[in-house]
């Protein structure tokens, strides 16, 4: 895959694609081709075979997903339908069009409700599915067993990476749609905006996400109550014991790029013809109360946590194996920690109410990541400081802005 090599990302929306597409740009890729869905349905056959035959992608990132969230129970058949036409109509206009290479997302949905962690790629068709997301999952093998199949007829070259739950900077944070680390994350930062009588600012937040225009805070207070919201305590569904592992959306998008240039399906293929996906992960679970208290201690809510265990609560604990990735070179880099404070941070500037520098983002929250000199300079209204940080790089602009370069010095300009 050339700095100029044509390459194609299907839902470059949501948050695997979006982040793909940021950290192909970071990486000098310039010919970069994508649609929003009013300009291309991709449950339409004929609008993707038309966009292939015109385009001719060399390279393509199949992101596009209804994802699996808190409405899969209820819209099992757009679930379904919806996701097979997309897997579909791209996988085999790929094949049609000769595209070089393609990456196709799975789930950790497609293993047995009741197997054994760490999940390994050999568990796949091992027992029976989860059947609260049984749709979303028998979707997404069949992708990957779409994939699997052309290869071996068509001899394409198109792989399957295998993930849990996914979060990054363009989360979905409806609560009817989202997964479960950015609901908890936007319920809690509610609760603390409700708790601290931040009228207006969770106002800002519901009319951002919500299709009613919220005018009255009683009228705003009753709709966060009925999903457990309040000043002072936040409803968790479920007991709060289930394990989960995370992936943040940067991870992916490095595995992504690193698979699609070093990895093809005949080095899967020729080590184990049979289960030829891989699985990307971290290889750490956490309880949904642990990640619930990570959330509260970084956003600083005070209140309680109630969980209901009348609500629908999975009955599967799951984290991948990723040993087959790290063999093959890629592994995660970023922590949970690291990833929600991201996520926090892009959420207060761009989505939801709040001040961001009476939350996260103050040199005092990361004191457990880096040493920091501070020095005034005398002649600009600006404080400079160099940052040891933990090799991780970071961008953000807000009143407080602040850019770490690959020498891991940072500037902090205070507007």
């Amino acid at each position: 895959m050339k700095k100029d090599s044509k390459i194609y990302i299907a839902g470059h929306r949501g948050t695997a694609g979006s982040a793909l597409l940021e950290n192909l740009k970071k990486q000098g890729f310039n010919n970069l081709v994508y649609k929003t869905h009013k300009e291309l349905d991709l449950t339409q056959q004929e609008a993707v075979q038309e966009f292939f035959k015109k385009e001719k992608p060399e390279f393509v990132f199949l992101a596009a997903v209804l994802p699996c969230g808190a409405a899969n129970v209820a819209q099992r058949a757009d679930f379904i339908y919806e996701n097979l036409m997309i897997q579909n109509n791209i996988i085999h206009s790929a094949y049609v069009n000769e595209v070089r290479k393609l990456i196709f997302y799975g789930s950790g949905y497609m293993y047995p409700e009741h197997s054994r962690n760490p999940l390994k790629e050999e568990y796949l068709f091992q027992g029976d599915l989860e059947y609260g997301a049984y749709s979303f999952a028998i979707a997404k093998i069949a992708g990957a067993a779409m994939c699997e199949s052309y290869n071996i007829q068509y001899q394409t070259n198109f792989l399957t990476l295998v993930l849990n739950n996914l979060y990054g900077k363009t989360a979905n944070f409806d609560f009817a749609k989202s997964r479960v680390l950015p609901a908890l994350l936007r319920k809690i930062h509610l609760a603390k905006l409700l708790s601290e009588g931040q009228d207006e600012e969770v106002l800002k937040d519901l009319n951002h996400h919500t299709k009613e225009a919220f005018t009255n805070f009683n009228e705003a207070k009753e709709y966060l109550k009925s999903f457990g919201i309040s000043k002072n305590s936040v409803e968790i569904w479920g007991t709060g014991q289930v394990r989960r592992e995370f992936i943040h959306s940067d991870d992916l998008a490095e595995a992504s790029i690193y698979f699609m240039q070093n990895i093809d399906f005949k080095n899967l293929y020729e080590k184990n013809p049979i289960n030829t996906h891989i699985n990307i992960g971290t290889g750490i679970s956490y309880t949904i109360k642990e990640v619930a208290e990570l959330i509260k201690e970084l956003i600083g809510f005070k209140g309680a946590f109630v969980f209901n265990a009348n609500r629908p609560d999975s009955t599967m604990d799951r984290v991948l194996d990723c040993t087959k990735a790290k063999n093959l070179g890629w592994q995660a880099k970023i922590t949970l920690e690291q990833g929600v404070k991201m996520m926090y941070e892009n959420y207060l500037n761009n989505m939801g109410g709040g001040d961001l520098n009476k939350s996260i983002f103050t040199l005092s929250l990361y004191q457990n990541l880096f040493q920091t000199y501070l020095q005034t300079d005398g002649s600009q209204s600006s404080l400079k400081t160099n940052l040891k940080f933990s090799n991780h790089k970071r961008v953000c602009n807000t009143n407080l802005s602040c850019n770490f370069d690959n020498a891991n010095l940072c500037k902090v300009e205070v507007a």
